[in-house]
């Protein structure tokens, strides 16, 4: 997916490690964001029956953390891909959220 994104010209990382920064202090928790695209579209890929709060919550809490402001939730196990489709919002205030990327350090 990665690839093909690529080709039209969009700038994609790949498994992009999710950095966060407590008072100074670095910590690595393993977190990873399947694609981020363009710098500011986080998007997590999922092949599963069906998708469940668990997969939004990890969505929902990636944004929070890297101060993203959308991300797209991708289900390929199901019969047509608009089905596996769920976009998120994160909340933030513009000033905040900015802030938020700077100070955690999530994305650089």
């Amino acid at each position: 997916m990665g690839s093909e994104l690529r080709m039209r010209g969009l700038h994609v990382q790949v498994e992009r490690p999710l950095r966060i920064s407590y008072k100074g202090l670095r910590i690595d928790v393993g977190y990873r964001i399947d694609l981020l695209v363009e710098d500011t579209l986080l998007v997590e890929l999922k092949a599963v029956e069906r998708l469940r709060r668990v997969h939004e919550a990890q969505l929902l809490s990636y944004l929070k953390l890297s101060g993203l402001p959308v991300g797209l939730l991708i289900n390929f196990c199901v019969p047509q891909l608009r089905l596996g489709l769920k976009r998120m919002v994160n909340n933030l205030p513009e000033t905040l959220d900015r802030r938020a990327r700077k100070d955690r350090g999530a994305i650089e």
